[in-house]
């Protein structure tokens, strides 16, 4: 049979799901770099084995990292475009649709098409040893969808962390490691190198390497894997300046083939200037040679990157951030103090998911310091439920609004937000995804 779209979902989601899902309920337990007992990439070649491995018929470029990977993977997506090939993209997770995940060209996958892979794979899968997981089909869709269209080069944004990640079937020309964070992890000893261990995973022989920050002590784990060579920023190229602008930042970078200089992105956050210079020297290498400046100035001059400290609405100032481990809380907030003024209030809509620790995620946004501060969660299984957030809130001395509804806490903070002030949403890409809708059907 062939399946409508509804059903093609319905399928999907009948497969085992570590991201989690909507509704509550239980989900396996997510994997721990340095605890990846029982995962395997053989259930995914498997499959793709039996579609004729159709990732193996484009170039690719393979993005890792515990923060910015999704802003990499946009602006390498964008230059490639800018340059004439034709470009398929796999990003997670998504905001407000799953369609968003798989694009061509920066259009998502029709409803249509999603329903046509989907009923394809589910003819396949009968003939498997391996049953794939959730993951596995969605990481196959994409890169049989881009088989099927003949795409130049394909942009793939791990989902989690990357060894064993079911998008690591396929053979980059360039690996990029935007910087290791503390997401994924028990935190014990010894925790960094593992994370580096499981990124590093994603290098193979056919690999040039991009490292987006310095890696110091840990690049042993990136030399250890067999590539092609690796430039590492502040080593072989270097972001020469990062200045704030109007509506978002200028940037100049020094690259292993040449400077850039004076790119607009109009974007917030001294680290979209990191990952810029990550995703210029990711594009450059996949050429071997320099871009022309002109062409990354226009494919980057309207560039979005939804839930990445998104303003949605002014007066009051809605910022939408997809934050969700310490170093990414502690960065949108470093991005609010630096580069808008404190003329109102300061709302915080915060709601995270299980695996961080609620306090240490508190303190990196600095709660204390908002004048107001809401907790809620995602709807989503893996959420944190938002009274357990106000018992850790109020341990550090806040006491919180606890509304477990995220439409309802983003409209609250709304009720009570005069024109001057700032809501700040953060905590999670889920969280983003409940509340981006109803932001943007009443932004002013």
């Amino acid at each position: 049979m062939s399946f409508d779209f509804r059903q093609a979902v319905a399928y999907l989601d009948a497969h085992t799901n570590l991201e989690g899902k909507r509704e509550a309920g239980s989900t396996p337990a997510l994997p721990t770099a340095g605890k990846t007992d029982g995962l395997s990439v053989g259930p995914m070649r498997e499959l793709m084995a039996a579609l004729g491995d159709p990732h193996l018929a484009y170039r690719t470029i393979h993005i890792t990292g515990t923060n910015g990977k999704g802003s990499v993977t946009r602006y390498t997506s964008a230059m490639l475009e800018a340059t004439g090939l034709s470009v398929g993209t796999f990003t997670s997770p998504n905001l407000e649709r799953l369609n968003e995940r798989i694009a061509y060209n920066g259009e998502m996958i029709s409803d249509d098409e999603f329903a046509r892979i989907m009923t394809l794979l589910s003819s396949v899968e009968p003939m498997l040893e391996q049953t794939p997981g959730r993951w596995d089909l969605l990481s196959a869709a994409a890169l049989t969808w881009f088989a099927d269209l003949g795409v130049d080069v394909g942009v793939i944004e791990v989902g989690m962390l990357g060894r064993y990640d079911s998008t690591n079937v396929v053979e980059s020309d360039v690996a990029v490691l935007t910087n290791i964070g503390k997401d994924h992890t028990d935190g014990e000893a010894g925790w960094q190198r593992q994370i580096a261990n499981e990124k590093a995973g994603i290098i193979k022989p056919t690999s040039h390497v991009v490292l987006g920050r310095r890696f110091g002590e840990l690049r042993s784990e990136i030399d250890a894997e067999e590539s092609r060579g690796v430039y590492e920023a502040g080593t072989d190229f270097e972001l020469v300046s990062n200045a704030i602008a109007l509506g978002g930042r200028l940037c100049s970078v020094q690259t292993p083939y040449g400077l850039q200089e004076d790119v607009f992105i109009p974007v917030h956050g001294e680290h979209q200037g990191e990952n810029l210079a990550t995703a210029i020297v990711a594009t450059e290498t996949f050429f071997d040679r320099a871009l022309d400046t002109d062409l990354i100035r226009e494919a980057l001059e309207e560039i979005e990157i939804p839930g990445r400290f998104e303003v949605i609405a002014r007066e009051p100032t809605v910022i939408l951030d997809g934050g969700h481990n310490p170093d990414g809380v502690r960065t949108a907030r470093h991005t609010l103090e630096t580069e808008f003024a404190r003329i109102g209030s300061w709302i915080l809509v915060f709601g995270m998911l299980t695996g961080r620790d609620h306090v240490e995620m508190l303190e990196a946004i600095e709660a204390t310091d908002f004048d107001a501060v809401i907790l809620t969660q995602p709807t989503w299984s893996r959420s944190v439920p938002a009274a357990e957030l106000g018992v850790a809130a109020k341990s550090i001395g806040i006491e919180p609004e606890v509304i477990p509804d995220p439409v309802e806490a983003f409209l609250r903070a709304k009720s009570v937000a005069g024109s001057d002030d700032v809501i700040l949403v953060v905590g999670s890409l889920y969280l983003i995804g409940d509340i981006r809708p109803t932001a943007r059907s009443i932004q002013t």
